[in-house]
């Protein structure tokens, strides 16, 4: 890639690192605040009402992916992802003053609520925007190894959220932690989430979209256009599924997992997570290289059949793991197996849709997907956990890979489509031969 190119991965992923930040630190640091807003009593219960609030946060999703996705296809990928990172900072402002239960009642839920509203508005439409500029930005041979930057800057975001959490529970008290330190990474993403502002304000469109003359097409990112590609819009919902309740399984769920079901102390749980996340972040450019030589279909699939086979024997030995070593070794094969999704998922979805609803074409199914698994992933886990049936959740994970299995067996290969492709003119200009079409197996 040449250095403009590299200029706008570059400035693209340090706003997806932010705004991935604030929406990850609610859930490492919610075994800190959950108690904070709501009533003392079971630390299960309260834990359950928190990531409840988290899922909603993925319901908001769906609306943020169209509204912003009609932005990034009416208004440009610019206009978008500006937009995504300014509602992410007044949500992390909001967190971060937020007041607990023994201050304003039911009050400070009220205000939690609000601000994860607008932290699913923001990520609604920050997935597709980015997935959209990062494939665009690059060139046609190297799409998946630039569209493997929004993995990475996602969990840089995480990485950087975990690694905050392990300086303050070694500078900070466990009360001080419980009674004010979970507010400093809110105010820390408002902070970032200022300075991508600044950055993605110098951001220069895209030539895919600033050259395909979508910008003078009526019905770009619009519903009506949405309906013309439903058959890709589904494959995206479908190829989805097993992708996000993985990856959200062995995220944001693994460090609460090892600590309150494995029974590792929680600064262990968190440096398992935090040193398995960085492996994971650096085999995904190399993952996304692998694609541009081979496809994307073979990733796809290797990841399906990983997750369908082994999420049931590798979470039953996590929970005996015991120490760090063998829960590190445990975590981190459960990342590899996922790479193979999270890796080129970003390019495999741009690459369905033409350029006039490419954005809204991402954004929507996207998130349907992630607020229906994704979001309710942990509070899935939760419940088994409460009904003294835990590993049930594992067979849960396993069966959402296998239904995505199947998509991938009987998916076309998307590598070598040619994204100019211009605007949106209905089903007669939908795809040329082989793009976004599968076998009725597979929708």
């Amino acid at each position: 890639m040449g250095r403009e190119q590299w200029k706008k991965v570059w400035v693209g992923s340090a706003g997806n690192m932010v705004e991935w930040f604030d929406w990850f630190v609610y859930a490492t640091f919610a075994v800190y605040f959950a108690d904070a807003f709501f009533p003392k009593g079971n630390e299960t219960a309260n834990l359950m009402n928190t990531m409840g609030i988290f899922a909603v946060g993925f319901f908001m999703r769906p609306v943020g992916g169209w509204l912003l996705g009609r932005i990034g296809d009416r208004r440009g990928r610019k206009a978008a992802l500006t937009l995504t990172v300014t509602l992410m900072s007044a949500s992390a402002i909001l967190i971060a003053v937020a007041p607990t239960y023994a201050v304003a009642g039911y009050g400070g839920v009220a205000v939690l609520l609000v601000a994860r509203l607008l932290q699913g508005l923001s990520v609604g439409g920050e997935y597709a925007a980015s997935a959209t500029y990062l494939t665009e930005a690059s060139a046609p041979d190297r799409r998946g190894f630039a569209s493997s930057f929004q993995y990475v800057s996602m969990t840089a975001g995480q990485l950087v959220g975990l690694g905050l959490q392990i300086v303050l529970q070694r500078t900070l008290s466990d009360d001080a932690l419980h009674s004010w330190g979970w507010r400093i990474p809110f105010i820390v993403g408002a902070v970032g989430a200022a300075i991508v502002f600044y950055l993605r304000r110098s951001l220069l469109e895209t030539e895919v979209y600033a050259e395909s003359g979508a910008a003078a097409d009526e019905s770009r990112g619009t519903l009506r256009a949405l309906w013309a590609h439903r058959r890709e819009a589904v494959l995206v919902m479908a190829l989805t599924m097993g992708g996000t309740v993985a990856y959200y399984t062995y995220t944001t769920y693994l460090t609460k997992f090892l600590s309150s079901s494995a029974g590792l102390p929680k600064s262990t749980a968190s440096l398992v997570s935090f040193c398995a996340l960085f492996v994971f972040m650096c085999v995904q450019p190399l993952a996304g290289i692998l694609s541009d030589r081979i496809g994307r279909r073979p990733l796809l699939i290797m990841f399906a059949v990983g997750s369908t086979f082994l999420t049931v024997p590798i979470m039953t030995m996590l929970k005996h793991a015991g120490t760090f070593w063998p829960a590190f070794g445990l975590a981190l094969l459960a990342l590899l197996i996922v790479t193979g999704y999270t890796s080129i998922n970003a390019c495999v979805k741009a690459e369905l849709f033409p350029t006039g609803i490419r954005a809204l074409g991402v954004a929507l199914p996207y998130a349907i997907a992630n607020a229906l698994f994704g979001g309710t992933a942990e509070y899935v886990a939760l419940w088994f956990k409460k009904a003294g049936a835990e590993s049930g959740f594992y067979w849960y994970v396993a069966g959402c890979a296998a239904v995505s299995l199947v998509v991938y067996l009987t998916m076309r290969e998307t590598r070598d489509i040619d994204l100019n492709r211009g605007s949106v003119a209905g089903p007669a200009a939908k795809t040329p031969e082989g793009l976004g079409k599968t076998s009725p197996s597979a929708l």
